[in-house]
């Protein structure tokens, strides 16, 4: 059943996205702006297709994220026009549209021609979405000014686009509880996977992103791609980094849960989620998001140090001398919204001590970000330092002992407000 409250919100979602475009479209010359929602390409000497999710800006305007070979108008004064993809089809059903306040503001209507839509007199024309659609389609195709401009529409988001977020915690939490309930009854990762998206009520081809669920070792592998069919004899630990997609928008949490009988991994655990919490409570407007992935470096430092994984050596040292990159290799986060991954987040590259890190701005009120510290045992990036003069600091029998649990990270979405933070994640448990 529709949110109300957030259908509520739709129309002036529009008329703000109306505004941010035409200011983009007369900054950069162009009179139209044409969006291609895309489609699945067909797998090589194949007859099935990729999944698809549909390209970033046609799901801004229309969350439609499902919606193959379907066209967005945009052009100054004028409503925008949307032709959704609608064939006479005993093959495959339509999507159905259901009557929602922002069908008003916008033109809909239905084409049965997979190709873009003839236009009249539309005057210097922009086209942005997937190179293949765009193949013999006038006007001018992704133009790299126009479409950062675009981005950058996604950059501070609306209040729908906030409660559609929020929503989409809501029901991750439900998959993430059902998960743990799983992994605490012995389920293996397939019977994880499957209490997630029972409780979720979502296919996994539906999710942003395929699901990270690890147990043991496995959750060390920070991007896990596979689900063993039969549960580990002694199941140790569980890692969980899973989402939703909600009218087009994406949660992106993560969660580990620690064995019954590991108290040492228990600890570090709560220790970490601690640490989260701090680093989430910086998020605040004027905040230089770089600011807060150093934060957690000399968090994890502390958290070394207090668990004696790391002995001898002053937290700040830790940090210099790249140890706690090998137990926390990845950023602090990045942008969150119509892409898991969202858009424009690092307008400067990377600093050098921080090379994987996805958002390099300064925050501000309507930007929506993730705070995702971890602490990994990773074999490839311990055995360096194990096996280097590094490793008269390290207790070589406690990572023996930990290594078998994988690693933690725990990640929360948050919205930065004038006041300080919302924390999309934590207001849903």
């Amino acid at each position: 059943m529709p949110n109300h409250d957030i259908l509520d919100l739709q129309p002036a979602h529009i008329r703000e996205l109306r505004n941010r475009y035409e200011r983009a479209m007369a900054d950069h010359g162009y009179d139209s702006l044409l969006i291609a929602s895309g489609a699945a390409p067909y797998r090589y000497r194949d007859d099935q297709a990729y999944v698809f999710q549909g390209f970033g800006p046609f799901l801004h305007w229309t969350g439609l994220a499902g919606q193959e070979h379907s066209w967005l108008l945009v052009r100054p004064g004028q409503k925008p026009v949307l032709w959704l993809y609608q064939p006479v089809d005993f093959w495959h059903a339509n999507p159905v549209m259901a009557e929602e306040p922002w069908l008003e503001v916008v033109d809909v209507r239905s084409r049965q021609q997979a190709g873009a839509p003839e236009l009249d007199s539309p005057g210097r024309l922009a086209i942005i979405g997937d190179p293949l659609v765009l193949e013999g389609v006038p006007g001018d195709h992704n133009p790299a000014a126009l479409v950062a401009a675009v981005e950058e529409t996604r950059v501070h988001k609306t209040p729908y686009e906030i409660e559609c977020l929020a929503h989409a915690n809501r029901i991750a939490l439900a998959g993430h509880r059902a998960a743990r309930e799983a992994f605490l009854a012995g389920d293996s990762e397939f019977g994880i996977s499957l209490a997630y998206q029972q409780a979720t009520g979502q296919r996994e081809v539906e999710a942003p992103y395929h699901s990270i669920i690890g147990l043991n070792e496995h959750a060390g592998t920070l991007h896990y791609q596979y689900y063993d069919l039969q549960p580990p004899r002694r199941p140790r630990s569980l890692l969980i980094d899973a989402g939703v997609r909600y009218r087009g928008y994406c949660s992106d949490i993560t969660r580990t849960t620690a064995g019954p009988d590991e108290p040492r991994f228990t600890a570090l655990v709560h220790g970490l989620e601690k640490l989260q919490l701090r680093l989430c409570e910086m998020v605040s407007p004027g905040v230089d998001y770089v600011d807060i992935h150093r934060k957690a470096h000399l968090g994890i430092a502390a958290l070394l140090s207090a668990s004696g994984l790391v002995f001898g050596l002053a937290d700040e040292a830790m940090v210099e001398q790249g140890i706690t990159r090998a137990f926390f290799p990845h950023g602090i986060g990045h942008f969150l919204g119509i892409q898991v991954h969202d858009v424009a987040g690092k307008p400067t590259p990377s600093p050098e001590d921080a090379p994987f890190l996805r958002l390099t701005r300064t925050l501000e009120a309507g930007m929506v970000v993730t705070i995702e510290p971890g602490l990994y045992f990773i074999p490839s990036l311990l055995e360096p330092l194990l096996n280097g003069p590094e490793a008269q600091y390290l207790n070589r029998a406690l990572i023996d002992e930990l290594k078998s649990c994988g690693g933690i990270r725990i990640e929360d979405n948050v919205v930065v407000t004038a006041a300080g933070a919302r924390n999309l994640t934590r207001e849903c448990e």
